[in-house]
């Protein structure tokens, strides 16, 4: 996962909440284009809890993910802050199979995307293997992961191997350099790894991070 950091909402959903009898299930089809573009934008095009690609044109090709469910916090269902964009999670098929939003249903997390300070992706690591862990051993949290998201659903932890295999043999070439070279090395790696382009950020880009962050700290010791 990935800190979120939220912009400005569209015009347009702040239009629409002023409507009597406003909800999210009758916002006009133009107002929730809108929505959907601003979700995807602010989350560089991956979604909010696999960091999988979100296509921008297939449809179905995401949904809008309310963080408190709309059943149980009615209040909230045009709030902002606490809409985000998912990847489908595999909608229709075996529950087993679903992720994200799909599988969350009104299941409650407790795990902030917005958080700052710290943020969220420090509640995380990542193994050789793709998976994805409370890096404290949290065992809510690893429950919210595996039970609420189903994020080691084996698809996910193959992709997100591939990320880790992928920087570690960047690694492995630059490993010989000297010690304050390699380091440089692997703070520009962990650069581009954050950075967007076309503002779209790498699908599972957390996982680089993370692994070029300790990678980085264990140089320095």
């Amino acid at each position: 996962m990935k800190q979120i950091i939220k912009k400005a909402e569209p015009n347009s959903l702040v239009q629409h909440r002023t409507q009597t009898h406003a909800s999210f299930d009758n916002i006009p089809l133009e107002t929730k284009q809108e929505l959907r573009q601003s979700l995807l934008s602010e989350q560089g095009y991956i979604c909010c809890y696999c960091m999988k690609r979100i296509p921008e044109h297939t449809q179905p090709y995401m949904k809008v993910e309310h963080y408190k469910c709309q059943d149980n916090f009615g209040e909230l269902q045009l709030t902002y802050t606490n809409l985000f964009g998912a990847c489908t999670g595999n909608e229709g098929k075996p529950k087993k199979l679903q992720t994200c939003d799909t599988k969350k249903g009104n299941d409650v997390l407790t795990i902030n995307l917005l958080a700052n300070n710290p943020s969220c992706e420090t509640l995380f690591k990542y193994n050789s293997d793709g998976e994805i862990s409370s890096a404290s051993n949290d065992s809510e949290i690893n429950r919210q992961l595996n039970e609420v998201l189903n994020l080691n659903m084996q698809s996910l932890k193959d992709a997100r191997r591939e990320i880790y295999l992928e920087v570690q043999e960047r690694i492995r070439v630059k490993s010989k350099k000297d010690k304050a070279s390699f380091v440089k090395f692997l703070e520009q790696e962990k650069t581009r790894w954050l950075e967007r382009t076309d503002n779209k950020h790498k699908p599972y880009c957390s996982v680089a991070v993370y692994y070029l962050t300790k990678k980085i700290k264990s140089n320095q010791n």
